[in-house]
């Protein structure tokens, strides 16, 4: 019976394989219907149509002459197509149906061959039960070898997915630059999976502090690769999408285009292209949106890059030389690896508008300007530090004071960010006013210390603070006059400042040291230098000589070195010690730079006279003043500055002690100076209606553009500055007598 079922086996499938051709392009047509996902690629097509035409031919010959289907050797395409479909990212579940699918048919016709060669039904039931388990241990042998190679491919496909990911999550993201970060973001999926990549961010989110705008897309192209100008050289470099954009510039994409879609929805997608359709092929699957476009082109994903709820921009990858499109998993893949480039690129925004926000308060808390002055010509340069480490807390001033003298400060605040920004903005503030009062160097520190001191507390005991509460602080202040040559300095922790003499010898000057600001309690210690005109002053925080490189030391002599040489002006000077000192980029910490060249006023700019201490010298006073004031050609002011002079010798002899000396300082302005040896501070009052008393230093502060007292270590001056409205005099309102 075995013999019978086998001959007759043999002898059906010799007849069909008579018509194997005709059985071949049925199978093909039914597979083009049944399972079009294994046609709709040129390599799977040729695959598929080798694969069914030797598993067909080896089928039929295997069958006519008794071999087992253990022994049949499987076409050699069966795992090359495994493994492409797992490549192309399509189910295992499709070869198998077309297994089945070809075994049915090729079944149907045997039978039929069957039928044809005898009429004994016994006989042929038992050959189609032969015929079915031959069939059924044939496609079980093939399909486990077929299974085995897709999967062996999918799980190292899967690998590198994985990997992707992981460099992902190394490359991209590396600096707190969006510029940066987008590249990174281009670059990997060039290298890895794209021919051309691009990114574009949605314009609100460069000028907004707050999340970007939806319902636009007005977008700038931050990163691309290839760069448009290596795309140029490429056959159909007009076919690559937007390749022309060039960095930076604003484009806006046109309504329900995939890129405008993915901005407004969120939602990524992939598209191809593909040529005329397949007559007979099943139309494509609804989520592949199909476009015409240039055959360099082919397949695209456009993925939205969100973070935190919020649509940043868009991503979009092609292939062009890559013959693989696009599929679901490649889909993932991009939207994995975007969502980790959006997160960082988010990080780097954020960062970006709080550094912008910061170096915004910073400059703003920084002189704009430096005043008019005579005492020293100055050059200021501030540098904020890296993205690493964000804007810190130095600051210089140069604050003009009475008799024509001028302040030099330079100033750092532990720490850095806003809070140490506006910690600085609060000590150059006290700094401003304690100058103002006339403290001499140490004076100052002391009074500034508790300032610190003050602010430390408060900072621990606000639970809302950013800080710990520990504001720390290194100050240096220095009072040049340009009448004696004479520079006061202290210093509360800070760097040594440096000093050029006219010579050209450059050294460190020696001051006593004192503590850093905040510690409280400890004294402050001043040094005077007598400095010949046309010296050169470098005020400096520790980021100048402490940059990467070289210590502290080396960064003096480097410093001194380049004070040294001649410089056409005080800004080239700047520049040449910044180019010395610091590193290509920004620097580690932030730095401030003050140079001051000093100058002095001559003999004619500045006369002296002792007065006794009687009222009849008043009159004296009026006349010398009368005629020191012509010679200077201050005709103008002599009615005013009689009646200032008046003023303030007459307090000076009344209220105060001898020695009494008045001074005429001519520079900008006009200033009258009257010395005493009493430490007793005049103070402005109103003079009620029936008082003599208390209307002098009211009459001086109408007629003086300003006035004030400074202290010295044994008595006081009294000043009032006159400029030219001060000959103006107005028309007081005093009580009647």
């Amino acid at each position: 019976m075995d013999l019978a079922e086998d001959r007759l086996l043999s002898r059906a499938a010799h007849e069909l394989s008579l018509k194997a051709d005709q059985l071949i392009h049925d199978v093909e047509r039914r597979l083009r219907h049944e399972v079009p996902e294994l046609w709709d690629e040129p390599d799977l097509a040729r695959m598929a149509a080798e694969n069914t035409t030797e598993r067909i031919g080896g089928v039929l010959f295997a069958l006519e002459h008794g071999i087992e289907p253990s022994r049949i050797a499987p076409p050699a395409i069966d795992v090359e197509r495994a493994r492409r479909l797992a490549q192309l990212g399509k189910p295992v579940s499709a070869m198998l149906r077309a297994f089945r699918l070809a075994q049915g048919l090729v079944l149907d016709r045997m039978l039929e061959e069957l039928s044809l060669l005898t009429n004994d039904a016994e006989l042929i039931g038992a050959a189609t039960r032969r015929l079915v388990a031959l069939g059924t241990e044939y496609v079980d042998h093939t399909s486990e070898r077929s299974v085995e190679a897709f999967q062996d491919e999918r799980d190292r496909r899967l690998q590198w997915r994985l990997s992707v990911v992981n460099e992902a999550g190394m490359s991209v993201g590396t600096t707190l630059d969006i510029g940066r970060t987008t590249q990174e973001l281009a670059d990997l999926a060039v290298e890895r999976f794209a021919d051309v990549a691009t990114v574009d961010l949605l314009d609100s989110a460069f000028t907004a502090s707050g999340d970007p705008v939806t319902g636009t897309s007005v977008v700038r192209r931050v990163a691309q690769r290839p760069e448009p100008e290596q795309v140029q050289g490429d056959t159909g470099r007009e076919n690559l999408p937007e390749t022309a954009i060039a960095p930076q510039q604003l484009h806006s994409y046109p309504e329900q285009s995939p890129p405008a879609l993915a901005l407004v929805t969120g939602r990524p997608s992939r598209h191809h292209r593909v040529g005329p359709p397949v007559p007979g092929s099943p139309p494509a699957h609804p989520d592949d949106q199909r476009f015409d476009g240039a055959p360099q082109i082919h397949s695209t994903m456009v993925v939205p890059l969100r973070a935190r709820g919020a649509t940043l921009g868009v991503a979009q990858f092609a292939r062009n030389r890559n013959p693989d499109p696009y599929d679901d998993e490649d889909l993932f893949l991009a939207q994995e690896i975007a969502a980790r480039a959006a997160v960082a690129v988010d990080n780097a925004r954020r960062y970006t508008h709080a550094r912008a926000a910061a170096i915004a308060l910073q400059r703003s808390l920084l002189p704009q300007h430096t005043p008019a002055q005579s005492a020293v010509d100055v050059a200021c340069r501030y540098l904020p530090a890296g993205s690493d480490v964000g804007v810190g807390g130095d600051w210089y001033d140069v604050i003009p004071l009475s008799g024509a003298r001028v302040a030099l400060v330079v100033g750092d605040v532990v720490g850095h960010g806003v809070p140490a920004a506006a910690t600085m903005g609060r000590l150059r503030t006290a700094v401003r006013t304690l100058a103002d009062i006339d403290l001499p160097p140490d004076e100052l520190l002391t009074h500034l210390d508790d300032v610190v001191e003050r602010l430390s507390v408060e900072a621990s005991t606000d639970p809302e603070a950013q800080s710990s509460g520990d504001i720390g602080a290194t100050c240096l202040y220095a009072v040049y006059d340009p009448v004696t040559g004479c520079c006061a300095m202290a210093r509360a922790g800070h760097v040594l400042p440096a000093l050029v003499t006219p010579g050209g010898a450059a050294e460190t000057l020696d001051l006593p040291a004192g503590p850093p600001l905040g510690l409280g309690g400890l004294p402050f210690e001043a040094a005077e230098f007598d400095l010949p005109e046309g010296s050169l002053l470098a005020l400096y925080t520790d980021g100048l000589i402490e940059a990467p490189g070289h210590d502290v030391e080396t960064g003096l002599t480097r410093l001194r070195s380049v004070l040294a040489r001649h410089t056409p002006s005080l800004e080239s000077a700047c520049d040449a010690v910044l180019e010395a000192l610091l590193p290509v980029g920004r620097p580690e910490d932030d730095v401030a730079l003050l140079l001051a060249r000093t100058r002095t006023l001559g003999a004619h700019q500045v006369v002296t006279w002792d007065l006794e201490a009687d009222p009849a010298s008043v009159a004296g006073a009026r006349a010398r003043v009368t005629e020191h004031l012509g010679v200077w050609g201050l005709e103008d002011l002599v009615f005013t500055a009689e009646l200032v002079v008046s003023e303030l010798v007459t307090n000076a002899i009344r209220y105060g002690r001898p020695p009494v000396r008045l001074r005429l300082i001519h520079d900008r302005t006009l200033m009258c100076e009257v010395s005493d040896g009493s430490s007793t501070t005049p103070h402005l009052r109103r003079a009620r209606f029936f008082e003599e008393g208390g209307r002098g230093l009211l009459l001086v502060a109408q007629l003086a553009e300003r006035w004030g007292t400074r202290h010295q270590r044994e008595g006081k001056t009294v000043w009032a500055e006159l400029t030219e409205k001060s000959a103006d005099v107005p028309l007081l309102d005093f009580p009647a007598l």
